[in-house]
């Protein structure tokens, strides 16, 4: 346990972090506090995961099982880096595998888990932290806000009517199938040759590709094999891919099968093209499903006609991100226009809280530095956080009564300062 352990609000419960040989118990406690059956322990998986420190987990001492007390809470974070607006790579605290079982809710362990691995993630250097959301009204108290929502699309191939014509396309360009084990070769490097493209995107350790990939087994995970296809320039180069199911779905004598985008990645608008139209090629689809698309993602605007497109249902808030070292998170990305404006933060954990002055010079750069000047907006870290990558504006939040204006226009201000040309995206859950 060393110093790592942490009693409860009750002296019962113990938060700790487990050892190796703890996997298998805190494997079934996962699966019960995410309502799900258990199924055989993903020992491979886990292994592959455990590092020393980073899987937390609550212990009863007053439910005693065979094993020992019985764990009732868990909660993993690893090191991982998001893509900021201009491109750079910000360290950040992932943080998954966040369960508290039923008979053990409203006890403090969440607050204890988090509290004890932010604090961590702050003294190791991580400038922020992620995670991604099961229920919209947990997390907002910690500091994190909704930074990279997914806005995904179905389209009716036949009431689209296809893609336009006229849309740009690499000349000599070519698409080929690949199988897995060129999946995890190519994959990989053209993954992060995207990454910088898009704000808000995150890594792929080995095990993602592996996983996907179906050379490593996790229970309960349906993987099943489908299709993928990269898109090479006439010199080979690898610019994109697309990954893709396809059901097979019929209406009477007629095909209407979806075929359901897994992947995609384009290095540019002429690769993106191409790609899109391969899929809408494909014979017997009459639905492309793409969920895991950024927000403004221009698909309806190739489509000769976009009614031909509507929203898919999952559509929803997904990464979440807490600043924790503001001068480090605002320095690290750049801006589209100068400006300054004085933020009065308030942070329940005291780490950024304080008067601030944000600036950003002409040439793209910034920084954040603490101020005695008078504040012109006040809002909480939280609202903060959901601003940094520009998928939010300050205008919006006014609007909802989230943040306060305490000048004229400082929230206009504020989105202007930290707007982006490309809202931020993490097609990836973790």
């Amino acid at each position: 346990m060393g110093n790592d352990a942490q009693h409860g609000p009750d002296g019962g419960i113990e938060i700790r972090p487990i050892v190796r040989e703890e996997l298998a118990v805190w494997d079934r406690a996962i699966a019960r506090g995410f309502l799900r059956p258990h199924v055989a322990p993903a020992t491979e998986w886990r292994e592959l995961l455990f590092e020393p420190g980073r899987m937390l987990a609550a212990f009863d001492r007053d439910d005693p099982t065979p094993e020992g007390p019985r764990c009732v809470a868990t909660f993993r974070s690893y090191d991982t880096g998001i893509t900021v607006p201009g491109g750079a790579r910000l360290p950040v605290d992932a943080i998954t595998a966040v369960t508290v079982n039923s008979t053990h809710r409203r006890r403090g362990l969440l607050s204890g888990m988090m509290r004890q691995d932010l604090s961590a993630a702050r003294e190791r250097g991580s400038a922020a932290a992620i995670l991604i959301a099961a229920e919209h009204n947990i997390y907002g108290r910690f500091g994190f806000g909704s930074a990279a929502p997914l806005a995904g699309w179905r389209v009716d191939v036949l009431r689209s009517g296809g893609l336009r014509e006229d849309l740009p396309v690499h000349e000599g360009h070519r698409i080929d199938f690949i199988d897995l084990d060129e999946f995890r070769k190519l994959g990989p490097e053209l993954h992060e040759r995207w990454r910088p493209t898009r704000p808000g995107a995150i890594g792929r350790p080995d095990h993602w590709w592996r996983l996907r990939s179906g050379a490593l087994e996790l229970p309960g995970f349906d993987w099943k094999e489908g299709f993928t296809a990269v898109h090479r320039t006439a010199d080979g180069t690898v610019t994109g891919l697309i990954s893709y199911a396809v059901e097979d779905k019929w209406d009477g004598a007629y095909p209407d099968c979806p075929l359901t985008v897994r992947d995609f990645l384009a290095l540019d608008a002429p690769t993106a093209n191409a790609l899109w139209k391969f899929a809408f090629s494909v014979d017997w689809v009459r639905h492309v499903v793409a969920a895991g698309l950024g927000p403004g993602d221009p698909l309806p605007l190739l489509l000769k006609d976009p009614r031909g497109a509507r929203p898919h249902e999952e559509t929803a808030d997904f990464t979440w991100l807490r600043l924790l070292d503001l001068p480090a998170a605002f320095a690290a990305r750049r801006y589209e226009a100068p400006g300054r404006i004085v933020l009065d933060v308030t942070d329940r954990y005291g780490w950024t809280a304080g008067r601030w002055a944000l600036e950003a010079a002409a040439d793209g750069t910034g920084r954040i530095t603490p101020t005695d000047d008078a504040a012109e907006l006040a809002l909480e870290i939280s609202q903060l956080s959901a601003l940094y990558l520009g998928g939010e504006t300050a205008t919006r939040l006014a609007d909802a009564g989230l943040v306060t204006e305490l000048a004229p226009g400082a929230a206009r201000s504020a989105t202007t300062l930290l707007r982006t040309a490309r809202a931020p995206w993490n097609p990836d859950s973790f």
